[in-house]
C-alpha cells in the first residue's frame, strides 16, 4: 500500500505522520498530531491539537477528533485523546480530548466505533469494543474489553461498563455494568449471561456455569449485592472471572444496575 496526501488537505507545522498513510480532500490535519503507519484519514476529518492516531486504523469521513471538551471546567490545558491500532471511526464521529481530571480520552485496540457516536473527554474505552451508531457517551465514562453497545445508547457520566458485556440498544445507562452480561430495558436491567458472547470468545463450558451461579446470587435471590458477594466468595470456586467481577462490584461508585 501506498499512501497519498489529497493536494486539497491542509496540513499544519509539527504533525508527524507514518509511512504508507493516506488522507483525503479537505482534510485539516492540525499542529500536533501524529498519525501512526498505514493509517487512513478520509475526506474533511479534522484532526485536532492532541491527536495520537495509532497503527492502521481507518478514520472515516467528517470525523472531528481531538476537540476541545464540551466541560465549562476545562481551561485550556494541554491534553490528548489516544486511538489504538487497527480502530475504525466512522463517519461524524465526534471524539474530545481530556481534561486535568484525566489528560487524555483513550479508545483501545480493534475497535469499531460506527457513525453519529460522541465521546466525551477523560473517556477510556478498552480493547476490541464495538459502539454502534448514533451512541452518546458522557465525560470519565469507563467501557473494558469486548464491551458491545447497541445503537443510541446513551451513557451517563462516570459510568462504568464491565468487559464483555452487552447493551441492547436505545437504552440509557446510568448504573455501572457489570462483565460478562447483557442488559436492557427502562430502567436498565440484567437480562442474563453474555453465554454467546463469551463462548465466542473461547471461555470454557466451566468458566460459563460459574458465572451463572455468580449471577443467580446476585440477581435471582433473596440476597442484597454484599450479601451475594459473601456467598460467592464463600460457595464459588474462586477463577481470574469471578476475581474480575467481585473486583468491578468493589470499585463500582455508582452502584450496579438492578
Amino acid at each position: 500500500m501506498t499512501g497519498s496526501i489529497h493536494p486539497t488537505a491542509l496540513i499544519e507545522d509539527n504533525v508527524t505522520i507514518g509511512e504508507n498513510v493516506s488522507i483525503g480532500p479537505y482534510s485539516w490535519i492540525r499542529e500536533n498530531v501524529s498519525i501512526g503507519n498505514g493509517s487512513t484519514v478520509g475526506s474533511h476529518v479534522v484532526l485536532s491539537p492532541g491527536s495520537r492516531i495509532g497503527n492502521d486504523c481507518q478514520i472515516l469521513h467528517h470525523a472531528v477528533l481531538g476537540e476541545i471538551p464540551q466541560d465549562l471546567k476545562f481551561g485550556g490545558e494541554e491534553t490528548t485523546i489516544e486511538i489504538g491500532d487497527r480502530t475504525v471511526i466512522r463517519e461524524f464521529v465526534t471524539i474530545n480530548r481530556g481534561t486535568q481530571a484525566h489528560w487524555k480520552t483513550v479508545v483501545g485496540t480493534d475497535c469499531l466505533i460506527m457513525a453519529y457516536v460522541h465521546l466525551a473527554h477523560d473517556c477510556i474505552v478498552g480493547n476490541n469494543v464495538v459502539i454502534a451508531n448514533a451512541c452518546n457517551i458522557a465525560g470519565h465514562v469507563e467501557i473494558q474489553d469486548w464491551v458491545i453497545l447497541g445503537g443510541m445508547v446513551g451513557i451517563h457520566q462516570f459510568t462504568k461498563i464491565g468487559q464483555h458485556s452487552l447493551i441492547g440498544g436505545h437504552y440509557r445507562v446510568t448504573k455501572d455494568v457489570p462483565p460478562f452480561i447483557i442488559a436492557a430495558g427502562e430502567p436498565l436491567r440484567f437480562e442474563g449471561l453474555n453465554i454467546i458472547g463469551l463462548r465466542r470468545r473461547g471461555f470454557k463450558s466451566e468458566t460459563v456455569k460459574c458465572l451463572k451461579k455468580a449471577y443467580q446470587f446476585i440477581y435471582s435471590s433473596q440476597y442484597n449485592v454484599s450479601d451475594a458477594v459473601k456467598k460467592i466468595r464463600e460457595e464459588l470456586e474462586n477463577t481470574p472471572e469471578l476475581t474480575d467481577l467481585l473486583e468491578f462490584i468493589n470499585n463500582s461508585e455508582r452502584g450496579i444496575i438492578r
